[in-house]
């Protein structure tokens, strides 16, 4: 089977670059699909994950004003479905252009669409104010309905849209633990961009707070930084800049899990919390603001962690607290997150796909 996968960029150290690298590494060395990835502007860039020799990647230079840009970006896609003659497309892209896709290819080839975000992942404040963000919306719900599959991570996820054609797949764990977190050390770990709706800024003000009586413990943020070092400045200006610590993305997250005792997700909105699956998998306690979409289908409040009101800074500093001060329930805690997270095993999750690749191609 021939599959297109069409995402802006594979360079990055996100989620949805991680995942796909996993699916389609295991799709060409499990079962011998030809893999084909669709970039934007991204020729030459190093990558951050890996992605076997064998798939093909493919890359669109895209310049000039928006206008100019959407015209090459319709045109290469178009030399790109008549060069590659795939059996299946996937668009992993969100963005305004990917909702598009349907309406510029205009094939009997199945097309499937990846939501990785959650539909209102911008400030809800907006929409009452800026009509175009509406408009985008309406477009959005009417464009979903016109790929051959909608795929959405989560339950939640699918309530948000009024798609008749949506499948829920979560996304896979890429790892099968063979160590975990011994649960010993005074270490956080929070692995987020430094973004808005990553709600770092969140982190901070609770990290405020639980140091204060707990000063002997430390905080590592793992995550892309932007130039204007807000959140270090938001650290320095709430003095706990000796108890924060700063990281770019690593490859070997992983072993950081691993030093840590407690991992933190401060979100305004996720698409899915692969950071939860992640930590859970090596047997940390997670504690999660109960944003739309994701942590709440993880994380069961009180048995695998701990799933705060959506803002309550206050009870976040509690559960925070509690966990630092009581190691046996870390240690439970962790112990029904390692159990939790096995329905996200990587063979279970890429059945589903398949199955879902062989009746659309059938059909």
């Amino acid at each position: 089977m021939k599959i297109l996968y069409i995402i802006p960029f594979i360079e990055g150290a996100g989620g949805v670059q991680r995942v796909l690298s996993m699916k389609t590494n295991y799709l060409v060395e499990n079962f011998g699909y030809e893999i084909h990835i669709l970039t934007q502007n991204g020729e030459n860039k190093p990558l951050f994950y890996s992605f076997n020799d064998k798939i093909a990647l493919h890359d669109m230079v895209l310049l000039g004003n928006k206008i100019s840009f959407f015209l090459q970006y319709v045109k290469a896609l178009k030399k790109a479905l008549h060069t590659i003659n795939p059996d299946l497309i996937i668009v992993c892209d969100n963005g305004l252009k990917g909702f598009t896709i349907p309406f510029i290819l205009k094939t009997n080839i199945p097309i499937i669409f990846e939501c990785h975000g959650s539909k209102y992942i911008e400030d809800k404040k907006k929409l009452k104010y800026f009509s175009t963000t509406k408009i985008k919306f309406v477009f959005k719900e009417f464009s979903a309905n016109k790929f051959t599959k909608f795929i959405v991570l989560s339950s939640e996820s699918l309530k948000e849209w009024s798609v008749k054609n949506a499948v829920v797949i979560p996304n896979p764990l890429w790892f099968q633990a063979s160590r975990f977190a011994d649960l010993k050390s005074k270490k956080v770990i929070i692995v987020a961009r430094h973004s808005y709706e990553k709600g770092l800024d969140r982190m901070l003000q609770i990290w405020f707070k639980v140091v204060q009586k707990h000063p002997d413990w430390s905080l590592e943020i793992y995550g892309k930084s932007n130039e204007n070092q807000e959140l270090q400045k938001l650290a320095n200006t709430l003095n706990i800049s000796n108890s924060v610590c700063f990281f770019e993305p690593i490859n070997d997250i992983n072993g950081k899990y691993l030093e840590a005792s407690i991992v933190v997700m401060t979100s305004r909105s996720e698409g899915f919390g692969m950071v939860l699956i992640e930590a859970m998998a090596l047997g940390l306690p997670c504690v999660a603001f109960d944003c739309p979409c994701g942590p709440r289908t993880i994380i069961q409040n009180n048995k695998n962690g701990f799933l705060i009101e959506d803002g309550n800074i206050d009870s976040f500093v509690q559960k925070m607290e509690l966990l630092i001060e009581n190691e046996n329930l870390r240690i439970q805690l962790g112990k029904n997150a390692q159990e939790s997270v096995k329905i996200y095993d990587l063979d279970i999750i890429m059945q589903q796909w398949v199955s879902l690749f062989k009746n659309l191609v059938k059909e």
